[in-house]
């Protein structure tokens, strides 16, 4: 769900030419949103918000219903609620948006083998080497945009450009559900109209920066003496602004994306004191990055916890591992020593959260305990495999089964 500052010329056609503009970005719209109103079509024309079903937790995703009454992405739940009172609330369904991004991403690989997944709802495409085989760039746009819409029933917006920073501004303006070109030629024109914040690199704090400075256009930054941008921003932030600003982006679509982590937090209904209930989802957490890990050929050489209390007090601790895992077994186990170890804030916890990092691909070998038992990692397995062909409710760690009845 983007935020970004659409462009306020509202032009849709800067010419058709798109001989130079072979990057793609395809950007789906509302999601999180859509999939649910996939699933419970009842749900179609009306304002739907996911992020929880009460008054914690923030906005992940939200239709143009909603949108159109204020609500935006990271927006608390509580304000949302007051702002679009009538709307829908649903408070996530993960497991299935990542189902449907899998079958996005698959798509989106008929066309070129060049694809960069950046999110769970968004990819970039090369298809210079696509052209014999699918036609122009943006006859190639419009069909991934009909087979998922065929395919999945979602909506996709996607920008067409020479370079990946200005087919992403591209993509957010031609939503919702549309195809934007920018030509290489119109490039600079496109670019220097914008809002500043539309840029790429461009986020809150260095948002305000740049306006106290006078600069709310791309254009008005591009002319700025790059010295002044670097006193401002730092060297490194200003060259590469500066860069973008003129349309100057030389990195390529790149088909391996290191994972760093993965991870599982949650923002509890009510502030939680019992210690037990938050081993309980500790246990949980563990066991989903564990399964993530699995699925991505990962293994991770660290844990974390995140903790946050009533007061918004927030700790991290984390503790590198003596070899790496991809067993929900043993990050729980890491994950509930670090936990035993902090004492609970004296309102509650308002958020739990816990998270694998330092992630190394399998298929490149590790290290392993001599001692090892094998039986944990063939459970685990077979429960994937369980999961996989019946459901994820379909089998649970033991002692979860209380909270899942």
């Amino acid at each position: 769900m983007s935020n970004a500052p659409r462009d306020k010329r509202r032009k849709r056609f800067w010419g058709d030419d798109d001989s130079q503009t072979n990057i793609l970005h395809i950007d789906m719209d509302s999601f999180f949103a859509q999939v649910e109103i996939r699933q419970d079509p009842s749900l179609v024309g009306k304002a739907v918000i996911v992020g929880g079903s009460g008054n914690r937790g923030v906005v992940t995703s939200a239709t143009y219903e909603a949108r159109g009454l204020g609500v935006r992405a990271g927006m608390p739940i509580a304000r949302a609620r007051a702002l679009c009172p009538t709307a829908v609330f649903i408070p996530g369904h993960f497991e299935l948006y990542r189902m449907y991004s899998c079958k996005v991403m698959e798509i989106i690989g008929r066309f070129s083998p060049l694809v960069e997944q950046v999110s769970v709802d968004e990819a970039f495409v090369d298809v210079k080497g696509s052209r014999l085989r699918f036609g122009t760039p943006t006859q190639i746009a419009r069909d991934i945009r009909t087979q998922i819409r065929g395919d999945l029933g979602l909506p996709a917006s996607v920008g067409i450009a020479s370079t990946k920073s200005v087919a992403k501004i591209a993509s957010s303006n031609a939503k919702p559900d549309g195809l934007l070109l920018i030509p290489a030629e119109a490039t600079i024109e496109f670019l220097h109209g914008l809002p500043v914040g539309a840029l790429w690199g461009v986020g809150a704090k260095s948002g305000q920066i740049l306006e106290r400075e006078g600069i709310q256009t791309i254009g008005q930054l591009a002319e700025h003496p790059v010295q002044r941008l670097a006193r401002l921003l730092g060297a490194v932030a200003a060259h590469q602004l500066h860069d973008l600003a003129w349309g100057i982006d030389p990195r390529p679509v790149c088909v391996s994306r290191e994972e760093k982590s993965v991870g599982m937090e949650r923002t509890f209904e009510l502030d939680i004191r019992d210690r037990g209930l938050l081993e309980q989802f500790i246990t949980k957490a563990a066991h989903e990055c564990a399964r993530r890990l699995r699925e991505g050929g990962w293994v991770c050489r660290q844990v974390a916890i995140k903790m946050r209390g009533a007061d918004f007090s927030t700790i991290t601790r984390q503790q590198r591992l003596a070899a790496p895992t991809d067993l929900g077994r043993e990050i729980s186990r890491i994950a509930r020593e670090l936990f035993a170890r902090e004492t609970l804030p004296s309102g509650g916890v308002r958020l739990f959260g816990v998270r694998a990092e330092g992630l190394i691909a399998r298929e490149e070998g590790f290290e392993v305990m001599l001692d090892q038992d094998e039986r944990p990692e063939a459970a685990e397995r077979a429960m994937d495999q369980i999961r996989g062909k019946y459901g994820a409710g379909a089998i649970s760690i033991a002692s979860l089964l209380e909270e899942n009845k």
